[in-house]
């Protein structure tokens, strides 16, 4: 059945990301058809992330950097499971292997899907692709800095699913997708939140 029309489309931003406009008309729940409807839609493309988990230790891996856009609402500082774009063609395992070496220095191993999820569905079309990983002490190169890349300046931090739990009841956790990777953990392995 056809349950929506799109009258409009065009882009009118396009550099780092894109935003698409549009106007739509939709089929209401009565089966009526909306009003025809202005609407906005930032594109960036699809994410990966993964909730890593250090083998011989249970800690989990996350990294700390700078997000402008937290700066005037926040700390500006985020510490977050490691996560970046999905590039054409590439796999969510590949860009997940790529993001973890670059952010981390580890390679990972044993990756698994948990999620897949959209960020905010009223404005964008991203959807982040949450899986989770294990690295070990003989699969780091980078030390207690992440590699990065260009001008990223990211420290990895190794810190136990209490800690992190803690953090979030205190309402210290403010990243959706290091929330819900941490409910996740807490759901699926409730034994090992040390």
């Amino acid at each position: 059945m056809d349950r929506v029309r799109i009258l409009k489309k065009q882009r009118v931003f396009n550099d780092i990301f894109a935003i698409d406009e549009a106007v739509v008309e939709h089929r209401k729940h009565d089966g009526s058809w909306s009003a025809p409807t202005r609407q906005l839609c930032f594109e960036r493309g699809d994410s990966v992330a993964v909730l890593l988990v250090k083998r011989e230790t249970g800690s989990l891996v996350l990294v700390n950097q700078f997000r402008y856009p937290t700066y005037e609402k926040g700390p500006g500082w985020i510490t977050e499971i490691v996560a970046g774009g999905l590039r054409d063609g590439e796999s969510p395992e590949a860009a997940i292997a790529r993001e973890v070496y670059e952010e981390t220095g580890y390679e990972v191993e044993n990756v698994k899907p948990i999620a897949t999820f959209y960020v905010s569905p009223g404005g964008t079309s991203e959807r982040v692709l949450l899986y989770h990983g294990e690295v070990g002490e003989t699969t780091q190169a980078g030390g207690d800095k992440g590699l990065g890349v260009g001008d990223e300046d990211i420290k990895v931090t190794e810190t136990a699913a209490a800690e992190l739990w803690a953090d979030f009841l205190a309402g210290r956790q403010q990243d959706a997708k290091t929330i819900i990777a941490l409910l996740w953990w807490r759901l699926t392995y409730p034994n090992q939140n040390r």
